[in-house]
């Protein structure tokens, strides 16, 4: 072994396992949908050294292995840490990035719809957005896609 090993044979994976669950965890704190650029922001203003590119690409591994939720505003990705293994849909303020987990719609109802229309379903995406109590009387800032709220 030379001494540059130092004895660790693979220390990329341990970087970015210490990423994953550095991001992971930032995640998990956020009561909103986030984007990448704000959680990246977040991680950079406490001091983590992670990559942009990084923060995309575990959020997406986050959403794809049903850890997180994801949905799009502005055509924007946002996300936020999945708190339901079950299936389930949210009622989101476009304004400030709140959101409230939903029980669906009936699959039947949903079946009747399709058949009706002459469809068969193969998968639904099923989110409703508006604006919450607080953003209707105006005491909260807006999400933006840059990484920072404004007013």
């Amino acid at each position: 072994m030379s001494a540059q090993t130092s004895g660790n044979a693979h220390p990329r994976k341990t970087r970015s396992t210490a990423q994953k669950a550095l991001i992971r965890s930032a995640l998990e704190t956020e009561t909103r949908f986030v984007s990448a650029k704000q959680l990246h922001r977040r991680l950079e203003d406490e001091g983590a050294s992670v990559g942009l590119a990084t923060v995309y690409r575990q959020l997406n591994a986050l959403a794809r292995g049903g850890a997180a939720d994801t949905i799009t505003i502005a055509e924007t990705q946002l996300f936020r840490a999945c708190s339901q293994t079950e299936h389930h849909h949210h009622l989101v303020c476009e304004n400030c990035g709140t959101a409230v987990e939903i029980d669906p719609p009936s699959e039947d109802w949903m079946r009747k719809v399709a058949e009706k229309n002459g469809f068969e379903v193969t998968h639904h995406v099923f989110e409703i957005f508006g604006l919450c109590a607080d953003c209707r009387g105006g005491s909260r800032s807006r999400v933006t896609t840059e990484g920072t709220s404004a007013r």
